[in-house]
């Protein structure tokens, strides 16, 4: 019979470090106090003083939109739409490095290394003010570059953005949802912050956003507001709404719907009592129902068409104009649908043509069209007669309505 081996000193010892936590010379405990400070320095970290910070500040003062970095040109800062080079030498390989890669943290750094790219937020002091950008860091022939947006403070209420008393209504649901159409650059984002922000002067409620990217930063009134941006506080989309019905949201902004995950949750969480907002890409009110129904394959039509008709509260179709006076700058003319009975029997029965009359009998209602928006434009000497007579649906209409003829309209029903 073999002898069974004896245990040295030194495996004894390794047995009685396992069994008491101890790893790498380190106790379970002590491993787990470091993962504890890891975190918290990661949300608690003081932010010092960067040497891009001033191009940043001179984004702010010159009420620019986007500072861009590129190697071998001076920092470009975008306003009112227009690039210009700030007053100093293009920025070269070495200098541009210093610059840039001090912005981003261990994560970020790793991310960038991996893709080539990493998306984060990044804030400063203006003038005792904080400041909040959207930075996507970025490679471009071997060199390193940067692009970043400045988020809005200021959230301008409605008589500031020139909207019908008709959206002031819009915020007193409880539940349902209601959605922004327009083109990219129509101002939805603003009207639907304006909208948020309305809600939180006057309701104690919780105010929760999704976004890809965070536009507009709210501060706290009578509600709580919780904003998450996707990529830099929630991985992707399906992770926050997921999230999101676990933290006990009144209301829900889920920015923009895409496709048929996002609409089908957005949905989901109107049918389940939240007040969802949210914007698409659509030219009108009616042929938003044809762009949602885009999404979905043709045997879910049916179904999609029932819970627009059971959950949406109204459609609001945005354009933005060029206002008289330059001072305003750009007016939104807006066409508004509600949810009535009658808007409701038409979706369900696939009768969207007939939406258009719909809207013009419920003025009474709130509702408007484009061509009673731009005449309560041009009676208010916001816009001029040719930006009107340009992106009217319907000249002849328009014509008639400034000359104070009202077209009837036939029975739709």
């Amino acid at each position: 019979m073999s002898k069974p081996k004896e245990k040295t000193p030194n495996s004894q010892t390794k047995s009685s470090d396992a069994s008491n936590g101890v790893s790498n010379g380190k106790t379970l405990q002590e491993r787990e106090d470091e993962a504890v400070e890891r975190m918290v320095s990661r949300f608690v970290e003081k932010q010092t003083e960067k040497p891009v910070d001033k191009y940043l500040r001179a984004l702010v003062k010159l009420e620019g939109s986007d500072l861009h970095m590129k190697v071998g040109k001076p920092p470009i800062v975008r306003v009112n739409g227009t690039l210009k080079e700030l007053n100093r030498a293009p920025v070269e390989v070495e200098e541009m490095a210093r610059l840039l890669f001090p912005m981003m943290n261990e994560r970020t750094r790793d991310i960038f290394d991996h893709e080539g790219g990493a998306d984060f937020a990044y804030t400063i002091d203006v003038d005792g003010v904080n400041w909040r950008f959207r930075v996507n860091m970025l490679q471009q022939l071997g060199k390193i570059g940067l692009v970043a947006r400045r988020v809005n403070n200021f959230i301008p209420n409605f008589e500031g953005l020139y909207l019908p008393p008709a959206m002031e209504t819009l915020c007193h649901f409880d539940q349902g949802m209601i959605l922004l159409a327009g083109v990219t650059g129509s101002g939805k984002s603003t009207t639907i912050a304006s909208m948020l922000n309305y809600i939180n002067r006057i309701y104690s409620k919780h105010i929760l956003t999704l976004e890809d990217p965070i536009e507009f930063v709210f501060t706290d009134d009578k509600c709580l507001i919780n904003q998450r941006e996707v990529g830099i506080d929630v991985v992707d989309f399906g992770v926050g709404m997921k999230h999101a019905v676990r933290e006990d949201p009144d209301i829900i902004l889920v920015g923009e719907l895409r496709d048929e995950e996002t609409f089908m949750t957005a949905i989901h969480a109107a049918e389940t009592g939240h007040l969802v907002f949210g914007t698409i890409h659509a030219s009108t009110a009616p042929s938003t129902i044809g762009r949602i129904l885009d999404l979905f394959p043709e045997e879910m039509h049916g179904a999609i068409r029932g819970a627009i008709a059971m959950n949406m509260k109204a459609i609001v179709a945005q354009k933005l104009l060029k206002a008289i006076d330059p001072k305003i700058g750009r007016v939104p003319t807006c066409e508004i649908m509600t949810f009535n009975p009658t808007v409701k029997k038409l979706i369900l029965e696939e009768r969207d043509h007939n939406l258009s009359d719909a809207i013009r009998i419920g003025a009474e209602e709130g509702m408007q069209d484009f061509t009673m928006s731009l005449k309560g434009l041009i009676d208010d000497e916001l816009i001029d007669r040719p930006t009107a007579f340009q992106v009217a649906p319907n000249k002849e209409e328009l014509k008639m309505k400034l000359k104070g003829i009202d077209v009837s309209q036939p029975g739709i029903i």
